[in-house]
């Protein structure tokens, strides 16, 4: 129990100071009573869950990873038709399979049921994907962005097609999605500190040495993938239910660009870096929406601007990039400092303080992690 706790501490640590901070954000919201600003922290509260979803994976494995996107949609579609009435089902969906027709569940398990489809859809397709590296993996995995894009475009009963999809309840409230981004900042951080999360990152710094200690870096992916794509189902969830009405373009290329804006922004490779990036980019997003109305309302200009908040955000992104590439926080999470270690020697660790218990202890001749590797010796 003392090790497991030593191993979480600087986690556990991390999480209480950020689920701190996001605590604070959702009470000065409740004093300030404008619900304006509540709906606006009820959306960020949301795209926190989802950049902190593909924070977990992205994050740990260095992969640039598109059908985040489109898991979120799949859960979106999933629990709104869950948690829809008969009747409501009956005037949205003329073409829904009768099996789905009469269920009705109520809004937890409607939930929890849309990201478990979106958990399951990523495991079936994901797990080739594993296999990749590189650029054949980036490709492939903006191909599956693609292609769920086209199937919930094109699936009718399930899916109203491309026309708008209605009828959902708005049960998303201010409280569930701040208690749903607290959680999943618990999760993201107890996941970095797990032992897949620091096989994860051995894999990632150096794969010949994670592979020498007994690293499978296909394996540790997956758990990654379902981990994450159980957190954008989540996410997905929470959207459907405070829109209500929506369509597949919602979970294409103008999402995919923010969430992932977001997490580069903060730094992908800490949660302290996700949560840091929601916030920034969301404000600097709502603003610029803001300044680009008012311009259009007062025609500060001949004509009306459109786009000006997409642009600004690409210039963002790319000033971000050239100037501080790891993003606004590059390694150290918030808390406790500690030095910094590579993926290598994190995984070397926890092998070395594991295998005892398990009966497989090291072998000398596997301590190939190079010279920080051997100055630990």
């Amino acid at each position: 129990m003392g090790t497991l706790f030593r191993q979480y501490r600087s986690g556990l640590a991390t999480a209480a100071i950020l689920v701190a901070v996001l605590l604070v954000i959702h009470v000065l919201t409740h004093l300030i009573g404008s619900p304006l600003l509540g709906r606006f922290v009820t959306l960020m509260f949301i795209d926190l869950v989802l950049v902190l979803g593909l924070q977990v994976f992205m994050g740990n494995t260095n992969v640039l990873w598109f059908p985040h996107i489109g898991f979120m949609g799949i859960g979106a579609y999933a629990s709104a038709i869950l948690s829809m009435s008969p009747v409501q089902k009956a005037m949205a969906l003329h073409h829904l399979y009768p099996l789905l027709a009469g269920i009705h569940v109520p809004f937890v398990p409607a939930l929890l049921g849309g990201a478990l489809v979106a958990t399951a859809v990523a495991a079936i397709l994901g797990l080739p994907l594993m296999r990749l590296s590189d650029y054949p993996l980036v490709i492939t995995s903006f191909a599956l962005l693609v292609i769920i894009h086209v199937v919930l475009t094109h699936w009718n009963a399930l899916t109203n097609g491309p026309q708008t999809f209605f009828g959902v309840e708005p049960l998303t409230t201010l409280d569930n999605a701040a208690v749903c981004a607290c959680l999943v900042t618990v999760v993201a951080c107890a996941f970095k500190e797990s032992k897949t999360g620091m096989q994860l990152r051995a894999s990632r710094d150096d794969p010949v040495s994670a592979a020498s200690i007994g690293v499978n870096m296909v394996k540790v992916r997956w758990i990654a993938l379902i981990v994450s794509a159980f957190i954008a189902g989540l996410g997905g969830g929470l959207f459907a239910h405070l829109i209500t009405s929506f369509t597949p373009k919602a979970f294409f290329l103008t999402e995919t660009f923010v969430v992932l804006a977001m997490l580069v922004i903060g730094g992908p490779r800490t949660v302290t870096g996700a949560v840091l990036g929601t916030l920034v980019v969301s404000v600097v997003y709502q603003s610029l929406r803001w300044v680009e109305n008012t311009a259009n309302v007062m025609q500060v200009f001949s004509g009306n601007i459109a786009g000006l908040t997409d642009t600004a955000l690409s210039i963002l992104l790319i000033l971000m990039l050239v100037l501080r590439p790891a993003g606004l926080v590059e390694w150290q999470e918030v808390g406790p400092r500690r030095a910094r270690p590579t993926g290598s020697e994190e995984a070397l660790s926890t092998t070395r303080r594991r295998a005892p218990l398990e009966g497989h202890p090291v072998p000398p001749g596997q301590r190939t992690g190079g010279p920080a590797l051997a100055d630990q010796e």
